[in-house]
């Protein structure tokens, strides 16, 4: 199984999709987004600034052969747009737009996330033991439950805090191994069942809060809650910290549950 490093280093607009990254029938979400971004980066013109915002509409599985297109759309005196689509099975399986911006001076800065009390990464358990039911990209992370419920536990608010960790993603760019992590626990609504069904996230927004990003190998809290869910639809808040409680990532994502 190719670690992310090695598939970074690898990569190839077009690609098989590695079984060792896959959920179900499809690539991870993760890893399609962090493609998206590496992608960008190869862009011709000057070298991108930092990733400040990014979204990522996931419509179509990512089934065995893919290919990935990018393109400027604007280049502005801070920011740089780029527009990326991953193909697969002959449809637009993805669609990114991402904006790339430097700092700008501002009078205006506050930092209203709240980090929650929790015990680190060495004091927390395993999230989920290995079982058939895990998708196989869940073993290029070291997962460890930091508080909320679990999956098909049923016996609380739909949240899941965890400290999550890259396996084999030395070297690779810092904002492309966040979004690969970004998005390595399960929708959040899945705390609700009572047995498994599937899921699928649908689109998924993130802002990035700081230029100075943690190691690719570091540990990282990961918190995800899933606010409103009715009529087969989910609304889940996202938030990454670093292993000092910095917030790294805001986002949110809409899940399609089948359940």
């Amino acid at each position: 199984m190719p670690t992310l490093a090695e598939l970074i280093s690898g990569f190839d607009h077009d690609f098989l999709v590695p079984t060792g990254w896959t959920q179900g029938r499809t690539a991870y979400g993760g890893l399609t987004a962090a493609l998206s971004v590496h992608a960008a980066r190869l862009t011709a013109g000057d070298p991108l600034p930092p990733l400040k915002s990014a979204q990522f509409l996931l419509s179509a599985p990512v089934v065995d052969r893919a290919s990935i297109t990018a393109r400027r759309l604007r280049e502005g005196l801070s920011a740089t747009s780029v527009a990326i689509e991953t193909v697969s099975g002959g449809q637009v399986a993805a669609h990114a737009s991402l904006i790339f911006a430097t700092p700008r001076t501002s009078t205006i800065e506050h930092d209203l996330v709240e980090t929650p009390p929790v015990p680190g990464p060495d004091e927390s358990p395993v999230f989920t033991e290995p079982s058939a039911m895990r998708p196989a990209f869940v073993d290029n992370f070291d997962i460890r439950k930091a508080g909320g419920t679990s999956p098909m536990s049923n016996d609380g608010p739909p949240l899941f805090r965890a400290w999550v960790r890259h396996r084999g993603a030395e070297g690779v760019d810092r904002a492309t191994a966040l979004i690969a992590l970004a998005d390595a626990l399960p929708p959040a609504t899945t705390a609700a069942f009572t047995e498994w069904a599937p899921v699928s996230t649908m689109s998924w927004s993130l802002h990035i809060c700081t230029d100075d990003l943690p190691k690719p190998t570091d540990w990282m809290l990961l918190e995800s809650s899933s606010t409103f869910t009715r009529d087969g639809y989910s609304h889940q808040a996202m938030s990454l910290w670093d292993s000092a409680r910095r917030p790294i990532i805001q986002g949110s994502q809409t899940v399609a549950l089948f359940a």
